[in-house]
């Protein structure tokens, strides 16, 4: 069968430790940022890190709660044909409060059942060392990034799990959608900053800063761990358009997407991009570079660009028309495109335009790590069996799948393709679960209650389908 996708294209589904794991204090485990979240879209925004209220409900305290399931739950990816998983490692599994010297065993000994559980079915983990999940101890006590201590503290965490499961893992990545920081470092970078405050894109970039260095020490520590090993950088993609052919609005787009690839321009090419200089004079930003920082970014980019796409969006000069939109960036809406549920634009093609840009930019692989479709599914039963018929899932899917194959005919080399909540999860922005992705239906509702029961949903076998032809059989 000839196929544009390689043998070893690596199919997969993507979640992270604090959307489906659960159990958020079990053997020994303390509190992530993450935890201290509440369902709905203005608790999980804007407040920093509230003290957790035990007669409040936070999803991820219990999540889809993975960490009881996962055997359940590895043989459903293993029954749909899945070559890799990705996943992340919560940080406070490990050094429950991140700055501790020695790890904790209990927490250790989870990931090497689940790698194990994985490996036994011949699924490769695909492991996000943090993934919007700094240990709440580094927030409170140090600040979150903004502290060059948290250098160390990472390097120390990432040592830790190289070593532990260098036979095991291969296959990293740093932080989750780092690129993330300039609208909501409460998420990544274990800070909240008021957007009115004067200092705001200082700490922003400074953190940044930190991030791009632990990820340095974290890519040498990698290859020097383990050898055959592939650690790459994540960023939160989004293609970017000009509403017009005016030029303020062509300008205005080549400055947006400046602002988001800044992030992969550090980490892919190991130095600071040519427009930084200015772009910090206009922010009124002055980093603080410790000597021997910028040859070790040099020396240790990232192997490999892994990125997030939802959906595009529309940039224009005109101020007054821009608002957040979708996956948590500005913009306009593009009347050309349909919308989902949630306010996200969709746009498969899209997809194809970023891939030839990102790769004719960095000239690396990329890996598309989240892609999917977020919905209020309903489980039915149909002959008998619950399940949940999501044609609008498969839809969205097989657009996009057809769109990657396009952009890989035109030269583009892509790694792999793990839609984004392959079981349904607890969403990052709003907290519900009712907001799914999943080929997998979990039994629970936004108010925490329900069976946990796991439920194939129609694309579970579309999915299986799509894998077992590498991508020729979308139908």
């Amino acid at each position: 069968m000839k196929t544009v996708f390689p043998k070893d294209f690596l199919w997969g589904g993507a979640t992270s430790a604090h959307q489906i794991e659960g159990a958020y204090l079990e053997d020994g485990k303390l509190p992530c940022t993450a935890d201290t979240l509440l369902q709905g879209f203005r608790d999980r925004f804007g407040k920093g890190y509230q003290k957790i209220d035990p007669e409040k409900y936070y999803p991820s305290h219990q999540a889809s709660d993975f960490y009881h399931h996962y055997k359940e739950d590895i043989r459903l990816l293993h029954e749909m044909g899945l070559k890799c998983f990705r996943m992340s490692i919560a940080w406070t599994r490990i050094f429950p409060k991140g700055d501790e010297d020695e790890p904790n065993e209990k927490g250790l000994l989870f990931y090497d059942n689940v790698f194990d559980e994985l490996l036994k079915y011949g699924i490769e983990p695909i492991v996000t060392i943090t993934h919007y999940e700094t240990p709440l101890h580094l927030a409170r006590e140090y600040g979150g990034w903004r502290n060059r201590k948290l250098i160390d503290f990472y390097e120390n965490y990432c040592q830790t799990i190289f070593t532990r499961y260098k036979n095991k893992v291969k296959y990293w990545m740093n932080f989750n959608e780092i690129n993330t920081n300039l609208l909501l470092p409460d998420f990544g970078a274990g800070f909240h900053v008021e957007r009115n405050d004067q200092q705001r894109n200082q700490q922003i970039y400074q953190a940044s800063h930190h991030m791009f260095v632990a990820s340095a020490k974290a890519n040498y520590l990698c290859h020097k761990i383990i050898p055959n090993s592939q650690i790459g950088m994540m960023l939160a993609g989004m293609q970017s358009y000009p509403a017009t052919c005016q030029p303020n609005d062509v300008w205005e787009t080549i400055k947006h997407k400046n602002d988001s690839l800044f992030f992969s321009d550090v980490m892919m090419r190991g130095e600071y991009p040519f427009y930084t200089e200015n772009l910090f004079k206009k922010l009124g930003v002055e980093l603080r570079i410790a000597p021997g920082d910028l040859e070790l970014m040099s020396k240790n980019p990232c192997d490999y660009l892994a990125f997030s796409y939802y959906m595009s969006n529309v940039i224009t000069a005109d101020e007054e028309k821009l608002t957040i939109v979708g996956n948590l960036s500005r913009g306009t809406v593009n009347p050309f495109l349909e919308t989902s549920d949630w306010g996200w634009q969709l746009d498969p093609i899209g997809l194809k335009n970023y891939m030839v840009e990102l790769y004719e930019r960095y000239h690396k692989p990329l890996f598309i790590v989240e892609n999917g479709l977020g919905a209020k599914d309903e489980l039915v039963k149909n002959d008998g069996i619950w399940t949940v018929i999501d044609d609008y899932r498969i839809d969205y899917l097989e657009r996009h799948i057809i769109q990657m194959k396009e952009a890989m005919e035109y030269g583009v080399e892509l790694m792999g393709y793990t839609p984004w909540g392959c079981i349904d999860l607890i969403s990052a922005s709003g907290g519900q679960i009712s907001k799914r992705y999943g080929f997998i239906y979990v039994d629970l509702d936004d108010d925490g209650i329900g069976s946990f029961n796991r439920y194939k949903k129609k694309s579970f076998e579309w999915y299986k389908q799509v894998i077992k032809t590498n991508g020729e059989n979308l139908l």
